[in-house]
């Protein structure tokens, strides 16, 4: 799929007068950056990413939810579909779960409709917004702001009464409708709450749907569904819908603020705006077209969370369900296992304004619920995946010297890492978690990302001179090599109480949640202590054993089992891409003094993981995991190790790149003599200084200035030496 060509076209088959009036008012003063995105990517294979009308950021994801439910269907659209069930103010993008879906309005021509089927030939998005033309001929208009949503409906000339359904029991995946209410307010409103279970075991959702026509009548079904009616007045029915966790009248607050009149061109222009400055922040140059939208549109989907979580009075609800006022902008869906590998390290480059509310947020979620939040949704701690993933992105944000109290961060830190559930008690007892002790499994994955976690605190209690927490956390972060790393057989492996390791034992075999891996394989699992690299080198046994046997890594075949996770996906020999685990693992060659071996890898997962296509990813896109690698690695670098800001040279996909780093600096980035053929860096200057490291810190791209690679077509000796090394 081409989208600057076929979705442009595909536009102009919905009815003309919308189209100009939105090409009108999305006209750019400067580079269009969103004509380079193409919103579609993801929505079909097992992307999971949401389709829609949202801002960057924002807490409304407005979009299409359709009929089917399943894996496929977390955000609640995917392409393989032609069924729309109800348009709801929020979605989740990318995840492995389904969740949200709430307030659910659906424009019919018929009272006794409740889906309608759509095509894909009537249907166009761009950030910001979207529109499809529905089979009962009503033509459906979305755009956003941060807490509310706006619809544009315009039915059919022909119809005698334009009808909408409000449909509070509509939910996604794993959500259930526990209690709601709707009620009219005036001529024009209907204000009421929902609230569910799911994912998020507590969600809260108000809102306030306000009109821009009078209802003329009102049909109830039960407690959770109504329909309500206007009379044709020849111009588009619109409604706006504020949203809050706190309360209705906030709720109305934020549409009072953010949605005052009804142009809604306007909005849509405002979105767009939103969206060109975000995007705005790396501008790429490149001769190379589908790159390009793959770039943009990968940098569109690591912005569409975390989500801001307060209203326009400050007021958001606590991770303890009581409302709060803070001197901060809280935030919300954090899918930390995922993100603090690339993510979080991206934001800190582009997004330096946000660091400190980022790091606010998870400090206050741990004055509330006693520790750092693992996946926090709404509200909610949902204790999704393994580790303490909150850890690595806040000790990231202090040891980078963003604007946050490192002693508070240390304490939270500990105390999380002590916490005693979660197989921790296990952990302060044994030293490791011993597989016939822990009820729930997944023993190595949990082991090694409590070990990195541990890793962080060692380096942030060693830079506050925390002599006496940073022995401890030390020791602790080493129990990968300790306990879990066989030597024989140089795999990371379930251990007992009695120090005995798992028989028997299949690297290649694996049951999705029941045994000592979480959605991986013990050939994925060797490589996750991104914290001490250099000591998984030496217990290998050197630089030699250690890339024999990470270049296995990406030969080796093996049968994973018809009970393996379906997130293992993205394969080469054993590397799995289309999953978080091995991220990293590609650049593990620059610690071992191959860094040529990064670059081809690099470049090949570049070219062949992702695609300007609706299966363009080759696993779920995990709240922007999956295209911060990208956008990182484009860039020609990756940060490794999950805590202070090394990033580690691979292999640059563009000529030129100009990123605004914050405080009005600029940082370029330039490939000499960069090719296809050319992917391998023969030197390097930074400021215009011969520069032979084969990474650079985040100190030195934060202050500006420009990095300089020249490339060439057979690998060098550039960053082999020790001292080069990460």
């Amino acid at each position: 799929m081409i989208f600057s060509m076929k979705h442009k076209l595909l536009g102009l088959m919905l009815p003309l007068a919308g189209i100009v009036g939105l090409q009108a008012a999305t006209q750019p003063a400067k580079q269009d950056y969103t004509q380079y995105v193409n919103p579609f990517v993801g929505t079909g294979g097992h992307g999971h990413v949401f389709l829609g009308a949202n801002v960057p950021f924002g807490h409304i994801q407005a979009g299409p939810t359709q009929k089917k439910q399943g894996w496929d269907w977390c955000s609640g659209y995917h392409y393989s579909d032609s069924i729309i069930i109800g348009f709801g103010q929020m979605h989740l993008s990318g995840t492995g779960i389904g969740d949200l879906g709430d307030i659910a309005l659906l424009p019919v021509t018929q009272n006794n409709e409740r889906e309608v089927k759509f095509s894909h030939k009537a249907e166009y998005a761009t950030p910001g917004y979207y529109a499809v033309t529905l089979a009962n001929g009503v033509r459906v208009e979305l755009t956003a702001t941060l807490r509310t949503a706006f619809h544009r409906y315009t039915f059919p000339a022909d119809v005698k009464q334009e009808q909408v359904v409000i449909d509070l029991s509509q939910g996604i995946g794993w959500d259930k409708m526990t209690a709601c209410s709707m009620r009219q307010e005036g001529r024009n409103t209907v204000v009421g709450s929902r609230f569910s279970t799911g994912w998020a075991k507590d969600q809260r959702v108000y809102f306030v749907a306000e009109f821009s026509q009078s209802i003329t009548h009102q049909t109830t079904e039960g407690d959770t569904l109504s329909v309500f009616s206007f009379e044709p007045t020849g111009q588009p029915l619109m409604v706006k819908v504020g949203i809050s966790s706190v309360s209705i009248d906030n709720a109305r607050k934020n549409l009072q603020q953010e949605s005052p009149d009804w142009a809604f061109n306007t909005v849509v222009a405002d979105a767009q705006k939103a969206w060109n400055k975000e995007l705005g922040k790396i501008d790429i140059q490149t001769d190379n077209a589908s790159d390009k939208r793959i770039f943009y549109t990968g940098l569109y989907h690591t912005m569409t969370a975390p989500s801001v979580f307060n209203d326009v009075n400050g007021e958001y609800r606590g991770a303890d369900g009581k409302t709060y006022h803070g001197d901060f902008t809280p935030y919300t869906t954090f899918s930390l296992w995922d993100t603090y590998r690339a993510a979080h390290p991206l934001m800190t480059l582009i997004h330096p304004e946000k660091q400190r509310d980022i790091a606010q947020t998870m400090l206050h979620i741990a004055q509330q619920q006693g520790r750092l939040p693992v996946w926090f949704l709404e509200g909610n701690e949902t204790d999704c995946m393994v580790g303490n993933p909150g850890i690595p992105v806040l000790i990231d944000i202090a040891l980078k010297g963003f604007d946050v109290d490192k002693h508070a961060v240390l304490e939270a830190a500990k105390k999380t890492q002590l916490f005693g559930d979660r197989g921790l008690d296990l952990l302060k007892k044994y030293g490791y978690l011993p597989y016939d002790l822990e009820p729930t499994n997944e023993t190595v994955a949990k082991g090694l990302e409590y070990a990195l976690a541990d890793g962080c605190i060692a380096r942030l209690a060693k830079a506050l001179k925390a002599e006496k927490d940073y022995k401890y956390f030390l020791k602790r972060s080493q129990s990968y090599r300790d306990y879990y790393f066989d030597k024989q057989t140089k795999f990371m492996r379930g251990i007992d109480s009695k120090g005995r390791f798992r028989e028997p034992f299949d690297p290649f075999k694996v049951i999705h949640r029941a045994d000592d891996y979480t959605e991986g394989t013990a050939w994925q699992y060797i490589w996750l202590v991104p914290h001490d690299v250099h000591g998984l080198i030496s217990a290998f046994g050197g630089d030699k054993p250690f890339t024999n046997k990470l270049d296995s890594l990406f030969i080796v075949q093996g049968d994973m089992g018809k009970d393996a996770s379906p997130d293992i996906s993205g394969l080469i020999g054993q590397y799995a891409h289309g999953n978080e685990p091995g991220h990293h693992i590609i650049y593990l060659y620059d610690y071992a003094g191959q860094p040529w071996k990064t670059a081809l890898r690099v470049r090949e997962v570049l070219k062949t993981m992702y695609h300007d296509s609706v299966d363009g990813l080759s696993g779920n896109e995990d709240v922007g995991q999956m295209s911060a690698w990208y956008i990182l690695s484009s860039l020609g670098f990756y940060q490794v190790e999950p805590a202070g800001g090394r990033y580690v040279f691979g292999s640059p996909l563009f000529n030129e790149v100009s990123m605004n780093v914050g405080n009005g600096k600029t940082f370029r980035i330039i490939a000499h003599n960069n090719s296809k053929e050319n992917m391998y860096i023969q030197s390097v200057k930074l400021n215009g200084k011969p520069y032979t490291r084969c990474y650079i810190d985040f100190k030195d791209i934060i202050r500006g200035g420009k990095l300089e690679f020249m490339m060439g077509n057979k690998p060098s000796t550039f960053g082999i030496k020790p001292a080069d090394r990460p």
